[in-house]
């Protein structure tokens, strides 16, 4: 694919730029905007191992950066060998495969090859002859890559760490993390222009275990698309994925110990009168060893018969399986955000969810769902009774989460982030 043209400018007489443009001194052009994802690909089915809201929200955000004008180019190691090496994501934004190391190498192994990264990204740049108006960088790898190439292009960095390891240790003791993450999500919080974070929470986080300047860091939730995930009819939904008319609790993402379906389970298996309830996980790969205990815990529980492993899916059948649910549970023990829950909220389905992180800003307690001071079972167990027993309810909250997930949609999120990239390419340049 070739290089972006950006000959083709908009004169000043446009009294109110569009977003995303940029005004060098000869009329307003498209914004350029170089987005480093190091080990997220936003081609990569969210999850599936090591992949799951950021890969949604790189993909959403350089979709509708790119809507508005912006010209987007996602920088991501290679993670198929069969991948080429430039793809278009949309009109105006690529995924750029960089080769960094093995294809295999595990995520927290790809430090090691950050040089290789940024070397490769540095002559892909060079060979194009373009330049960017601005770094975004997500996940600690790529604000440590941000670092160095913002300094290199004198440009501004923004970026978004999406989980922090000191938030994930004390949510979770136990939790292992490489030994660079911390000092690097330090370095990096501390020499960025701005930090954009989902909730006050992680922003909070951000400046009193890190020691980030609380001026630098903006609160910019993320969105979700509110055309796609949309209330659908509950019979249709289960006809077309061949349920029954059981009840349905329904978790989704990643399948690893921080997520707590462990506590879902234990919950499920404590319910009175629960025959017919069902348990749908979507999310997680064959051969994950998280998998394979949760089989075990089901089974030792004696409710493997009524759990189903449905693995990672495409977005485009997700809204299928949160309107077959009656329920969706986010037993966390820790969540930035949780993207799971905002796009059951969109499809008008509560959701039960852990206190925790950005999960407050989803979930209004006892309005669109329940919110869950403890992991464990017990209140676990309370909450999911008493809306298994009352459609009403149920009915009443999903009409309630639907009208909230309204006002958190990606175009209002890109809207607020150009915005930001506007303000501070503006001040680079003059």
């Amino acid at each position: 694919m070739s290089s972006f043209d950006d000959s083709a400018v908009l004169t000043p007489a446009h009294p109110s730029p569009p977003p995303c443009l940029v005004d060098r001194g000869d009329g307003y052009s498209p914004m350029r905007i170089a987005m480093v994802s190091v080990h997220g690909c936003p081609y990569i089915r969210a999850g599936e191992k090591d992949a799951g809201g950021m890969n949604v929200y790189v993909l959403e955000t350089a979709r509708e950066l790119a809507r508005r004008g912006a010209r987007v180019d996602v920088f991501t190691r290679r993670h198929d060998p069969r991948d080429e090496q430039v793809m278009e994501l949309a009109p105006r934004a690529r995924v750029i495969h960089l080769d960094a190391g093995p294809v295999s190498a595990e995520k927290e192994g790809v430090y090691e090859h950050l040089p290789e990264f940024t070397s490769a990204l540095l002559d892909f740049q060079r060979s194009e002859a373009f330049s960017y108006d601005l770094l975004s960088s997500h996940y600690w790898l790529s604000g440590l890559a941000g670092l160095d190439l913002a300094r290199r292009w004198d440009v501004p960095h923004v970026t978004s760490f999406h989980t922090l390891a000191e938030v994930k240790r004390r949510a979770r003791p136990g939790e292992t993390e490489h030994h660079m993450r911390a000092p690097s999500e330090r370095q990096v919080a501390c020499h960025t222009d701005r930090i954009v974070v989902w909730s006050e929470h992680e922003r909070q986080a951000l400046v009193q275990l890190y020691g980030a300047d609380p001026e630098r860091v903006l609160i910019i939730p993320p969105g979700v698309d509110v055309s796609r995930f949309r209330p659908l009819d509950r019979a249709t939904c289960r006809r077309s994925l061949g349920l029954g008319d059981g009840r349905i609790l329904l978790y989704v993402g990643r399948l690893e110990r921080l997520k707590g379906v462990d506590i879902l389970f234990r919950a499920v298996a404590g319910l009175d009168d629960a025959a017919d309830i069902r348990v749908i996980v979507v999310g997680g790969s064959a051969n994950s060893p998280e998998l394979a205990r949760l089989r075990r815990i089901a089974a030792t529980l004696g409710i493997a018969d009524r759990v189903t492993f449905q693995g990672s899916l495409p977005q485009e059948q997700l809204p299928a399986y949160y309107g077959a649910a009656d329920v969706c549970v986010l037993p966390s023990f820790y969540e930035s955000f949780g993207l799971a829950a905002l796009e059951a909220a969109a499809c008008g389905i509560p959701v039960v969810a852990s206190r925790v992180g950005g999960l407050p800003t989803i979930v209004r307690d006892g309005e669109t769902g329940y919110l869950v001071a403890w992991r464990c079972p017990g209140p676990f167990q309370e909450r999911l009774d008493l809306l298994l027993r009352n459609e009403n309810l149920r009915h009443q909250m999903g009409r309630a989460a639907r009208e909230h997930a309204e006002g958190l949609s990606w175009e209002l999120s890109a809207g607020k982030l150009c915005g930001l990239f506007q303000e501070l390419v503006a001040a680079s340049l003059a």
